[in-house]
């Protein structure tokens, strides 16, 4: 199944994707947030099968979570990546955070602020964790997943670079646009080949698989529960593969700016499109 939040009239509602089109899921009595926590899903099978719920043309879409938590990513889990930006690769997942006013829903127009310059974009497969997990094993991890969609880990690549710690050029307002869809774990398998690609105005510029990721999602979610408690509806952003415009000091591509579009792709889930202002 594949879940979205839709803003509609002043209201953010429950939505599903179904053959018909995106539908209005709201007289189901759910919510994203009580789905992801492990709310009954029948009544959101039922409306999607029926055909009885009203099919939203041209939907607006808002943040992929009701209410933002940790927003935890995963840095360097690419090789070629790793390996292009001239960066050692960890033996362990390297975590940093964003802050919750970076996330943004698909559609949204991103601000770039004017005091920097060295704006980049970053697709990336992002958990979405369902059950609260604190010290599970990998052998376990997979339980607490509720489901995946696409994320682009937007950075401020000069800032990221004057202290050891990334969390200044990753965390300004709205550089963690998420969405549109959440798909399940059930449909969803992140083990299989799945293509993963940016592009920039139309261009593409990555064009990967999440299969290539060192650390995998059991790995990255039992790694990350040992140091933090992880809750349903924290979002976990699990790396991005080679086409950055950081690799080779942005000489292939330039910086994003104001006036772009950033479109990021994954097979199985959907595409999240963001414009830079």
């Amino acid at each position: 199944m594949k879940l979205c939040n839709l803003l509609i009239n002043g209201e953010t509602r429950l939505g599903v994707l179904t053959e018909r089109g995106v539908i209005d899921a709201s007289q189901s009595g759910l919510r994203m947030d009580a789905v992801i926590a492990g709310a009954d899903r029948s009544a959101l099978e039922i409306l999607a099968a029926e055909g009885m719920a009203p099919v939203v043309e041209s939907p607006i879409y808002g943040n992929v979570v009701g209410k933002a938590g940790k927003l935890i990513c995963v840095g360097l889990n690419y090789r070629e990546h790793a390996k292009k930006a001239g960066l050692p690769i960890s033996p362990v997942p390297s975590l940093f955070c964003k802050f919750p006013e970076a996330l943004a829903p698909d559609g949204a127009v991103v601000q770039l602020p004017a005091w920097e310059d060295s704006y980049d974009y970053e697709a990336e497969l992002v958990i979405v964790i369902g059950k609260e997990a604190w010290g599970v094993s990998e052998e376990e991890a997979m339980d607490y997943i509720f489901g995946y969609t696409c994320g682009n880990d937007l950075s401020c690549r000069d800032a990221q670079k004057r202290t050891t710690q990334w969390l200044i050029g990753k965390t300004m307002p709205g550089f963690g646009p998420a969405g549109p869809f959440i798909v399940t774990a059930d449909e969803f398998d992140p083990e299989q080949p799945h293509a993963i690609r940016s592009y920039v105005n139309g261009e593409l510029r990555q064009n990967g698989d999440i299969t290539d990721m060192i650390f995998h999602c059991a790995r990255i979610v039992s790694y990350a529960s040992h140091y933090m408690p992880l809750k349903p509806g924290d979002l976990i952003y699990t790396g991005t593969p080679s086409g950055v415009a950081l690799e080779g000091g942005h000489s292939k591509y330039p910086w994003l700016k104001a006036g772009d579009r950033v479109d990021v792709e994954i097979e199985g889930i959907g595409t999240l499109h963001n414009t830079l202002a």
